[in-house]
């Protein structure tokens, strides 16, 4: 492999996010897109890579496959590592830590040895520095013999955009919000309102998108310590994915809470992102919501509690109720998006919901986002 090679990139997904993630990287314009358990899969450079990290609001992780061989024990692995190029990709003053996984289908079938292997190899064949806190990773993925190497090259998950000091309790991931947004038909062009906004996360995606913002501008990334990266063309690429005199006078995204503190928190959390100037937080119940004066019909979407970590379940059927009272009644021509782990919660609103999408694996739950039409 050298640095003018294409390759496979593999872009990770929550399971049951893998279509919503598809659009959005064939709208980005990346090659031979392809949707496959846990995410997909595109083919590109490195500076594929880079962009892939700095723009795609949906993905997880971005790991560039980086070579395989097959192997059929661990001596053959051990002398087949030794002979792989690491220095077009790896630094030997940058520690990285290795991570294998294996199935029964394999020879080679106990992790915790072929990643001995593979980290003596490293070490004595290429003088690379081997640690468990390092925080480059080497993955190797052993299925049916076939050895296959890929580096993380995100380092921290892609939903830490970087600008987000404060969180409140159970939040949404920023890389899930983007994909129930474009989920629910959001393309930065309408108005967006959580009214259970807890952290922003939402509404500051909502209006990042609307801004044209990508979600990786604010924060570092594995490959920057690669000895595949290029700083000269890396800054190129960032001021190509700059966004030029975007009009934000007309866009506005709302978030409302009934905590005091998360309104404080969101709307600090706006403030360092960049989107102050169109995003609007408020301290009010549910009962209190009101839709924007003036404005055109958007989307509502929230991410209620489930009760499944935060509140008594028993008790949320009447939030829920509330609330799906309140949109029918104000909200009319509006869209709704309701993410929760319970079907019947989300019945309890009385909305008019669309059939069910594929449940979404999140934080130990399944979660689905529930949707209407625009309401009468």
């Amino acid at each position: 492999m050298s640095d003018i090679d294409t390759f496979e990139i593999f872009l990770t997904a929550a399971p049951g996010l893998e279509a919503a993630l598809l659009a959005e990287t064939r709208e980005a314009g990346f090659a031979e897109a392809k949707s496959v358990p846990g995410g997909v899969t595109v083919q590109g450079d490195w500076r594929e890579v880079w962009r892939a990290n700095l723009c795609l609001r949906g993905a997880a992780r971005v790991l560039a496959r980086i070579g395989e061989f097959r192997a059929f024990h661990l001596a053959q692995l051990d002398k087949r590592s030794r002979k792989f190029p690491w220095g077009e990709v790896l630094r030997k003053d940058v520690p990285v830590k290795v991570e294998v996984t294996t199935n029964k289908k394999s020879k080679i079938y106990h992790a915790g040895a072929a990643a001995q292997r593979v980290e003596k190899a490293l070490v004595e064949s290429f003088g690379a520095t081997v640690s468990k806190e390092a925080a480059l990773t080497l993955k190797l993925r052993i299925d049916d013999n076939m050895c296959q190497f890929s580096v993380d090259t995100s380092g921290e998950g892609l939903h830490k955009r970087g600008h987000k000091s404060a969180v409140g309790k159970a939040p949404m991931r920023e890389n899930l919000a983007a994909l129930f947004l474009r989920d629910c038909g959001f393309d930065g062009a309408e108005p967006v309102m959580d009214p259970m906004c807890g952290s922003g996360t939402f509404v500051i995606e909502a209006a990042e998108i609307a801004l044209g913002l990508v979600p990786g501008r604010s924060r570092t990334f594995a490959f920057e310590q690669m000895a595949s990266f290029d700083a000269d063309a890396y800054e190129a690429l960032k001021t190509e994915l700059t966004p030029q005199d975007v009009d934000a006078s007309a866009l506005k995204f709302y978030g409302s809470d009934r905590n005091a503190g998360a309104v404080e928190m969101a709307t600090a959390n706006a403030e360092r992102a960049g989107v102050a100037g169109c995003t609007q937080f408020s301290h009010h119940a549910v009962s209190d919501l009101m839709p924007p004066e003036g404005g055109k019909p958007g989307l509502v979407i929230v991410n209620p509690p489930y009760g499944a970590r935060i509140g008594n379940k028993k008790l949320l059927f009447a939030l829920y109720g509330a609330l799906g009272k309140v949109l029918m009644e104000r909200f009319s021509g509006w869209r709704v998006g309701i993410v929760t782990s319970e079907t019947g919660l989300a019945k309890a609103t009385g909305l008019p919901l669309l059939p069910l999408g594929a449940p979404v694996a999140h934080g130990g739950l399944k979660i689905r986002l529930f949707k209407t039409k625009p309401l009468p």
